[in-house]
């Protein structure tokens, strides 16, 4: 059984050697190391920009770095194990040799999860929720953490016509049938996340749904990861499409992810994400 705190939130994330403390909600920044992604595609390419944003991130409180090789904006479209490792690799290697941060790398890809596991990742997060053949495996190999993720379609569709009877009750539903299969597998208990996928196969209407019900999508006490980060829908709900827009929404969105228990909230913007966790707890503690 995992020790709990607050809405049955674990103390802890365990990876394969290092641990990222859930007391509060842990802060994963995003490093894209891709051409194409929607908000920061083509800046950090080069490997020693990718480390020194990182390492940025880390001086401003990440406690989690989610380094991604392949682009899965809306419309996106997949790239080949050489691509996603030639990418991804040297700056997760070089990463690890300057800092003990808690690593976490963004693939559904067997073959990029073992080497980079074997290169000192501590955590896989995939929005395919380990279904693609060999993954699970790979990652129990490894005794890394896991965040298995729902999504409705695949990149280059999940937003032409997404359904739901229940949007709530079906995420939910595949979440548990997603830890159910990583507990089969043989993974602990402490080294599952799950998270419900804003965005991937979801309208405004359904994403709003998921975020009023954040608090109870933590299947058997596993922690929830949030990654809303000036996504989409924030313009769709302000009628605007800026950055200003969407970042005032992420902020919000991680008020409120704090104040329901969630256990991660990933983002591009770390600082003032962390900021509004502090006057979240501050406030919860008042």
């Amino acid at each position: 059984m995992m020790p709990t705190r607050r809405n049955d939130r674990p103390v802890a994330l365990a990876g394969a050697s290092r641990r990222v403390s859930l007391a509060e909600p842990a802060v994963m920044g995003v490093l894209n190391i891709t051409p194409d992604s929607f908000s920061d595609g083509g800046r950090y390419i080069e490997v020693e920009a990718a480390v020194e944003r990182a390492l940025a991130m880390v001086e401003q409180g990440a406690a989690i770095v989610d380094i991604g090789g392949e682009s899965t904006r809306p419309g996106a479209t997949p790239v080949s194990s050489q691509a996603e490792l030639a990418r991804v690799l040297p700056v997760v290697e070089a990463l690890r040799a300057e800092s003990p941060v808690f690593i976490s790398v963004d693939t559904s890809n067997p073959e990029v999860i073992r080497a980079v596991c074997e290169s000192g990742a501590d955590m896989i997060n995939d929005i395919r929720g380990l279904s693609r053949p060999k993954a699970l495996e790979a990652v129990v190999a490894a005794d890394a953490a896991a965040c298995v993720m729902h999504m409705q379609g695949a990149p280059a569709n999940m937003q032409s016509a997404p359904v739901y009877a229940d949007v709530v009750a079906e995420i939910r539903g595949y979440l548990a049938h997603r830890v159910a299969a990583c507990r089969a597998a043989g993974m602990a208990p402490e080294r599952i996340a799950v998270d419900p996928g804003f965005g991937f196969g979801k309208t405004l209407e359904h994403n709003l749904a998921l975020l009023r019900a954040i608090g109870e999508l933590g299947v058997e006490g596993h922690p929830v990861l949030m990654g809303v980060s000036r996504k989409s829908m924030f313009a769709r709900l302000f009628g605007r499409d800026d950055m200003d827009a969407r970042i005032n929404g992420s902020l919000g969105a991680a008020f409120w992810a704090t104040l329901q228990g969630v256990g991660i909230i990933r983002c591009h913007d770390v600082r003032r994400t962390v900021q509004m966790v502090a006057l979240a707890r501050h406030l919860m503690q008042g």
